[in-house]
């Protein structure tokens, strides 16, 4: 072992031969020996992270939790967000949108974290990967609990559109940005559609509702849906396997052949079974890449910024907040766990109808 002087091994031999006396007198020299070499094999070891508590490695989802109310699979199912202090929090507003930031600081932070020179962002999972319920962001309820969708009063799940399962990503939103419906797009020629900016998480792991997932951008898609800029941004989780190697839109190309191209068909045609036409994009349904998709970001972070400080109308929607202290919607501690409490209980959760398995065909 290095650090150890070469006359301990010397010692160690002699007394094989030696007679008892010299035995001895070779093991304490020995000993001795070792004593002299701990502190430079001491000194060794802690150069190289032995004897060092574990750093606390924290990723996005311990600083956070949810919780229950409501049954499962129907129309009162709420899933409520807490911070890192058992706080109860809005995922649209108290969650920063930069990784690594503080909750109650203005954003872009000084402390955001990256990866060499890339910027993560905070996702909030609304929807996992090959699942069909349209669980969404309440941008209309205090704190904005995640719940699922209706329409024409039944819950909202989204076909099957062959070859396609449910949603063929992680889906969900970056908090603290707003697509405001009074603003119209220079790119897009329309208005936003009053909500967060959605992102699509293409990374290998099945992610769950309510899950806040460090990502990096890679591009952006501008739909166009019913008359409304619906940007879709595309990134991965900072921990996926592949992130290392994933920088920007053509690398997903390169490395993930066909996920782009089935990203536009999904989005085209996902409300043709709900009788409605093909959506349609802007840029002719090209992909821009990680630079425009980080402006996009951040235009729509300044319009949540004048919504939480009241100077923009954001007509229904819901800017109650814990953590964002100067905004006049701010509220206390106290406030936020009356609203959550004042939901139902949690209770088992109804089933759900094959039907949302079956297959969809349409020509194209």
């Amino acid at each position: 072992m290095r650090g150890f002087p070469a006359g301990a091994g010397g010692a160690g031999a002699a007394r094989s031969s030696a007679g008892p006396a010299a035995a001895g007198r070779g093991g304490k020299a020995a000993a001795a020996a070792i004593m002299r070499a701990l502190p430079g094999l001491v000194r060794v070891l802690a150069a190289r992270g032995w004897g060092r508590a574990p750093r606390r490695c924290l990723g996005a989802m311990s600083q956070y939790g949810t919780e229950q109310r409501g049954r499962p699979n129907s129309a009162d199912y709420r899933l409520y967000f807490k911070n890192a202090d058992g706080k109860y929090i809005s995922p649209f507003h108290d969650i920063p949108l930069f990784a690594g930031s503080k909750e109650d600081k203005e954003i872009p932070p000084k402390r955001s974290r990256t990866t060499g020179s890339e910027v993560l962002f905070n996702m909030v999972v609304e929807v996992p990967r090959w699942t069909n319920a349209k669980m969404e962001i309440a941008t209309e309820e205090p704190l904005n609990p995640i719940k699922q969708d209706i329409k024409k009063g039944k819950l909202r799940y989204v076909a099957n559109i062959f070859p396609h399962k449910g949603y063929i990503w992680n889906y969900g939103a970056l908090p603290q940005t707003w697509e405001d419906p009074n603003h119209t797009d220079n790119n897009t020629g329309c208005c936003g559609d009053n909500d967060p900016i959605d992102v699509c998480e293409i990374g290998s792991k099945i992610r769950s509702s309510g899950e806040i997932v460090q990502v990096k951008v890679l591009g952006v898609l501008a739909l166009v849906d019913e008359g409304e800029t619906d940007w879709k941004i595309i990134a991965i989780s900072a921990d996926d396997p592949d992130a290392h190697k994933i920088h920007d839109i053509d690398d997903v190309r390169k490395y993930k052949p066909g996920y782009l191209e089935s990203t536009v068909d999904w989005f085209r045609a996902y409300k043709v079974p709900d009788g409605k036409p093909q959506n349609h994009f802007a840029f002719n349904g090209e992909f821009k890449n990680k630079d425009f998709a980080v402006e996009i970001i951040k235009s729509t972070h300044e319009y949540w910024k004048a919504l939480l400080h009241k100077k923009a109308d954001g007509g229904n929607l819901k800017c109650t907040n814990v953590l964002v202290r100067d905004s006049p919607f701010c509220c206390s501690e106290e406030d936020a766990r009356s609203i959550v409490q004042s939901a139902p209980a949690h209770v088992n959760g109804d089933s759900v109808s094959p039907e949302v398995d079956s297959w969809y065909f349409f020509t194209k």
